[in-house]
């Protein structure tokens, strides 16, 4: 069984759990007598989505899988991460769960994605830090039309470089590592809503401080049903990809830009 700081998903690591016990004749029914529950099908519930795990069976659950020590914390935590009912509590135990992984020495898949997604600051400076050759953290906050401070670029400049987005190749010179950034925890849609709200209020700000030529801002708000909504949205993404394959092909890059897609409702369903 890997290690329990591999995990994010609790009910994965009970479910992992239970099939190296099951190599031994383990059942369903031992596991919840052993956490101390009636029910003997209750921890397959969990495991299966149907049911959460609560306050009160969380130690139980925990005893059972003589859990101690930092695994215990690490498995608290990945509880709270999975149960809790909005995006602050699930990024405090995200974070939480980090912090006790570094403790370990261990490293919290896609962690590192989750940074960089988590503030908008980390893709301004990942495209902008390789255009200004030698500049400070200052110099390239100066750059950035919204208010970014020196320490924000240069905690954000740490950031990118600790984990590979950006090397630096000689003093404050950067390049990229690579193109795209990818992560496929559950975790990553959490830190993209967070830099998604981030870059909407950007994009607010944009209306008022930049010239209408060098912005364009449109809408439209318009009637649809089920089936071609489905085709609006397919055709937003095919936009995106066409104008991510634009952006590759520039050579001369002097600038850099945020583009938000934004489709979402205006109503409930008639």
């Amino acid at each position: 069984m890997k290690p329990i700081t591999e995990y994010q998903d609790y009910r994965r690591y009970m479910q992992d759990f239970y099939e190296e016990q099951k190599k031994s004749g383990f059942t369903w029914r031992e596991f919840s007598k052993d956490a101390g529950f009636a029910s003997p099908s209750y921890l397959k519930l969990v495991c299966e989505g149907k049911s959460s795990l609560s306050r009160v069976g969380l130690p139980r659950v925990a005893d059972a899988m003589k859990l101690s020590g930092f695994e215990r914390t690490y498995f608290e935590k990945m509880v709270e991460f999975g149960n809790a009912t909005n995006d602050e509590k699930r990024k405090a135990a995200f974070k939480e769960l980090t912090r006790i992984a570094k403790e370990q020495k261990a490293r919290v898949i896609d962690a590192d994605t989750f940074a960089y997604y988590e503030s908008a600051i980390n893709s301004i400076v990942r495209e902008l830090a390789p255009l200004m050759p030698g500049a400070l953290p200052n110099e390239i906050a100066k750059r950035i039309r919204h208010l970014y401070t020196a320490q924000q670029v240069r905690d954000s400049l740490a950031m990118l470089t600790r984990a590979k987005f950006l090397e630096e190749t000689d003093e404050n010179v950067y390049r990229q590592t690579d193109k795209a950034i990818t992560g496929s925890t559950e975790a990553i849609p959490l830190a993209l809503r967070s830099m998604n709200r981030e870059m909407t209020d950007l994009a607010k700000e944009a209306i008022d401080t930049v010239d209408p030529s060098e912005r364009n801002i449109s809408g439209v708000t318009m009637g649809v049903d089920k089936f071609t909504l489905r085709r609006i949205s397919e055709e937003v993404d095919h936009c995106r990809r066409r104008i991510i394959a634009l952006a590759n092909s520039s050579r001369n890059i002097d600038r850099v830009y945020r583009l938000n897609l934004q489709l979402f409702p205006l109503t409930s369903q008639v």
